[in-house]
């Protein structure tokens, strides 16, 4: 079983006690399921989690690993990581084998949210001041994503153990929007804003936050993944950005 279902991190909560509505779906629901499965005689429970659990963000060339201890600070992060400790509880309760898997930020065909806007102002040749970004952040593509899930399904290694995944390819802001242009066709306009400068107008607008997914570094270490399991990202960024690129060309027409 894979289980992927969750109460995501919403930008705008509207509900009285968040942290509940995060537990209720996310840690609740999760050990709900494992026991279910279980006791349904399922063998493997595959858990999509989160980078959120081992926090939000890196220095440069100091990548989270699998088995750092845990640092969430949003309801979502702590959410997923008293998910994980229920799932690993039910694991050695019962016989089912557990799998747990952190993604970093997953971009691919139809993909939504920041990345979407993002093409959305490349293709209209949008001016943006991200031009002298130099950070490194970690991101996997959905095919790589899935063919990892597809791993850890089988995998002998897999059972018990807490993979990060990416696709191996850390890239700045600046490259990853310079990448993405050249994906669509166009030219990116990038404005080269110093980075300390974006983030003091970010915190006078309010928006410190979005500086930090913008400026800061987030780098995961994927060494264990490719050790334990034989892991390769079969799917390489440049390529995967097409097949991005294409899906959002198309649904313009």
């Amino acid at each position: 079983m894979v289980h992927l279902a969750a109460r995501v991190h919403v930008m705008r909560d509207d509900v009285l006690h968040p942290m509940a509505a995060y537990r209720a779906v996310n840690v609740a629901g999760t050990e709900r399921l494992a026991r279910a499965a279980a006791a349904q005689g399922v063998k493997r429970f595959v858990y999509l989690s989160s980078i959120k659990v081992n926090g939000e963000g890196t220095l440069s060339g100091q990548p989270y690993t699998a088995d750092d201890l845990p640092a969430p600070v949003d309801p979502y992060g702590i959410s997923k990581r008293e998910a994980e400790e229920e799932l690993r509880r039910v694991g050695r309760e019962t016989s089912l084998e557990t799998v747990i898997i952190r993604p970093v930020l997953v971009y691919g065909p139809g993909v939504k949210a920041n990345f979407l806007s993002m093409m959305r102002w490349l293709h209209k040749g949008v001016p943006l001041p991200l031009g002298a970004i130099h950070n490194q952040r970690s991101l996997v593509a959905l095919d790589n994503l899935v063919d990892l899930v597809m791993t850890c399904l089988r995998h002998p290694n897999a059972p018990n153990q807490t993979f990060l995944v990416s696709d191996g390819q850390d890239l700045s802001t600046t490259a990853l929007l310079l990448r993405t242009a050249a994906a669509l066709g166009r030219q990116a306009r990038l404005i080269p804003v110093p980075m300390p400068a974006l983030q003091a107008a970010a915190r006078l607008l309010g928006k410190a936050d979005v500086a930090q997914r913008l400026c800061g570094c987030l780098q995961v270490d994927i060494s264990k993944t490719r050790k334990m399991l034989g892991w390769v990202p079969p799917v390489s960024v440049d390529e995967a950005l097409k097949q991005t690129a294409q899906r959002f060309l198309a649904d313009l027409c």
